[in-house]
């Protein structure tokens, strides 16, 4: 599957994030600061998953002769995909 470069961009992001969270947690910043920065990251991943489930599923949608009941199934599997990243 080719990967976006808003989805490579994003994951930089947060590995950037993740680096200012070890950072405060070094610096022995405040509990409630660090949790904020981890709820940030937290929803900057979960974007990320739902970027590349959706692209896994238009890609298949798109390229496959798929039945109704396969196209059903499919998207079936993408929101459990995503139930499951949570």
């Amino acid at each position: 599957m080719h990967y976006t470069d808003d989805i490579k961009k994003r994951l930089r992001r947060v590995e950037g994030q993740i680096g200012g969270v070890q950072r405060m947690i070094e610096k022995e910043k405040d509990c409630k600061e660090v949790v904020v920065q981890l709820s940030a990251i937290r929803s900057a991943v979960d974007r990320v998953i739902a970027l590349v489930v959706a692209a896994n599923l238009e890609k298949c949608v798109r390229e496959e002769q798929l039945s109704d009941g396969d196209r059903r199934k499919l998207v079936q599997e993408a929101v459990d995909l995503l139930l499951k990243s949570r």
